[in-house]
């Protein structure tokens, strides 16, 4: 049998699995299908299987992989430490090389387009956005719906219309100049603005300079950054995630800064990881060790240096203001990179601050990178999920650390904004709790 990125990784790693079944309870598609084959156990068996050239590389085999959400809760489970991450990426990277139905032109188009031109090209991927606010600021979004002729689009279209995400009005480059510094800085560090979060939440990205500042940090952010290859790295294509971040570490004078920072789950979880993505790219072997040393969610950067709280001055006789937020834990922040308390420390340092827990916070929202596209059933149920304790928790934010998870939560069309928390980048209300500082009078 023709070999696979399967077959290239050390079969000890499969064989690492003891079958236990603790990681079944946590798992959202076996929650959803109560099958076998879609649980880690049972996904982790047909790897094996196929590693072993005991079964071809099926559609079946396909659509299981992509019907994972690859939150990682399974990795947080078990007891044996399976690096479900890697094995997953492999097994998704097996699928898309083998010749099956899935692999028909269009979706050989798609992938083409967002995997290898739109996601690669910062310039491009501006231009559409922008193209995007325009299609919502003009009235052709309203046109369309109110005459019902997105009713022509094809299934998949109308749901990708129906989710047309709100555009910032400026990228980060326009926003964070190259260089900026605090007047007595101790640390220098990389921003990274990410490709998502570059374009929709432009606003976390300035938000997150301005903390750093704000706790004694000189940010670097390069321009036109474009993606930092999760997206490739998750969704198969492991050949172009190793590119992207032979890219990063070309460009990055690793020796003169502190940290690389990142504001993204998602992103971070990937980043991390270059050592084991470029293992067998010897020339980077100690620069990717170096980097992934360096990459540091900015909620754990700011734990770690010791994060100042903002400081806030009322007037005599004034009543300090509250509000109550909530926080739901980001797959690949918590379950990829263990950080689970350091966002709700940021969160705690904030005065007037009243931190409300929610159930399930662990659990996947349903975005899962692409896959609220590509499986939107499933992903619209863990969504309503998600939403319904949110909402019971009657916080007026709900605080999040991955713009995917904020997008997939955010209002849609026929939903209004008052009928959910307010969604929120934990670093935004920190910046405004850092931004409304008074100084005491002398």
């Amino acid at each position: 049998m023709e070999r696979t990125p399967l077959h290239a990784l050390d079969f000890a790693a499969l064989q690492q699995c003891i079958h236990c079944g603790l990681c079944l309870p946590s798992c959202p598609t076996y929650a959803e299908s109560g099958r076998e084959r879609s649980s880690p156990r049972g996904r982790i068996a047909l790897m094996k299987a196929i590693a072993k050239d005991q079964l071809p590389v099926t559609d079946l085999f396909a659509d299981e992989m992509n019907y994972c959400v690859g939150c990682l809760a399974c990795t947080s489970a078990c007891p044996a430490g399976v690096d479900y991450a890697e094995l997953l990426e492999r097994a998704r990277a097996t699928a898309e090389q083998a010749p099956t139905r899935r692999q028909s032109p269009w979706r050989r188009f798609e992938r083409w387009f967002f995997l290898k031109q739109l996601f690669l090209r910062p310039s491009w991927l501006h231009a559409t956005a922008r193209l995007l606010r325009m299609y919502r600021k003009s009235g052709c979004e309203r046109f369309l719906r109110e005459t019902r002729l997105t009713r022509l689009l094809p299934k998949k279209w109308r749901t990708l219309e129906r989710q047309t995400p709100e555009v910032s009005p400026r990228f980060s480059d326009d926003w964070i100049n190259a260089i900026e510094s605090p007047a007595s800085p101790r640390f220098r560090v990389i921003l990274l603005t990410g490709c998502v979060q570059d374009v929709l939440f432009t606003d976390v990205n300035r938000a997150t300079a301005d903390v750093l500042i704000a706790n004694s940090c000189e940010v670097i952010t390069p321009r036109a950054q474009g993606c930092c290859g999760s997206l490739h790295a998750h969704n198969g294509d492991l050949a172009t995630a190793q590119i992207l971040a032979q890219r990063w570490l070309d460009r990055t004078p690793l020796d003169s800064i502190d940290a690389i920072i990142s504001n993204a789950a998602g992103c971070g979880s990937h980043l991390k990881h270059f050592a084991r993505l470029l293992a067998s790219e010897h020339a980077y072997t100690e620069r990717a060790r170096v980097w992934d040393a360096k990459v540091r969610d900015v909620s754990e950067w700011l734990i770690q240096i010791g994060i100042r709280s903002p400081v806030t001055v009322s007037d005599p006789g004034e009543a300090a203001q509250s509000f109550k937020v909530t926080y739901h834990e980001a797959c690949h922040l918590c379950h990829g990179q263990g950080i689970r308390a350091q966002p709700r420390a940021l969160l705690k340092s904030i005065p007037g601050l009243e931190l409300v827990e929610c159930a399930e916070s662990t659990w996947c929202c349903g975005s899962a990178g692409i896959y609220s596209l590509q499986q939107p059933e499933t992903a619209n149920r863990l969504r309503e999920r998600k939403l319904g304790h949110l909402r019971a928790t009657g916080a007026a934010f709900a605080a999040m650390g991955n713009p995917g998870c904020a997008l997939h939560l955010q209002p849609r069309s026929g939903e209004t904004r008052d009928q959910n928390p307010e969604i929120v980048h934990p670093v935004v209300l920190l910046a405004r709790a850092y931004a409304g500082e008074k100084k005491a009078p002398r």
